[in-house]
Order: C-alpha cells, then structure tokens, then sequence
C-alpha cells in the first residue's frame, strides 16, 4: 500500500488526467465543483477512476455525497483503499 502522500498526489493525477485540471489548482482546500469546475457526471467518472487507480469499490458509499473538497476526497480514498486492503 502507497503511504499518505503518494496516494494524495495519484489522487491529483488522476484528477488533472480526466479532466483536464492543472495540478497547481489542486490544493486540499479546493471545493469539488465550485473550484475546480466538476460536476455530477465527473463525480461518476471520478468513482470509476478511482476505483480502477486503487483497487478500491466505492460502488453506493453514501459518505461519498458529502465529499466537497479535494481534501475530504483525498482521505476518503485513503480511508477506503485501508479498510478494504485488511
């Protein structure tokens, strides 16, 4: 498993990968949509993403609904892929 700061910056990767953002407009306080310009389709394409970068299933969490800044995604994903590496 990838430590802290390596999964925060896949995480960055992935985000300016698919959808064209600039990796120095991701900073943890960034807000999803009003920030970065993100909407509910990406929001779907990014759980899809996410779960193919991490090995992770996401599928119906409903924690994810209350996510809005990069940072609270960042330890989503990070909180996620440990529970389910155990």
């Amino acid at each position: 498993m990838m430590d802290k700061n390596a999964l925060k910056e896949k995480v960055n990767q992935i985000l300016a990968e698919e959808f064209e953002l600039e990796l120095s407009d991701l900073q943890p306080e960034a807000k999803l949509y009003e920030d970065l310009g993100l909407d509910s389709l990406d929001a779907v394409d990014m759980v899809v993403a996410f779960e193919k970068a991490f090995a992770i299933n996401i599928g119906k969490n409903t924690e994810l609904v209350s996510i809005k800044t990069l940072g609270e995604l960042q330890e989503f994903i990070l909180k996620t892929s440990i529970a389910q590496a155990v």
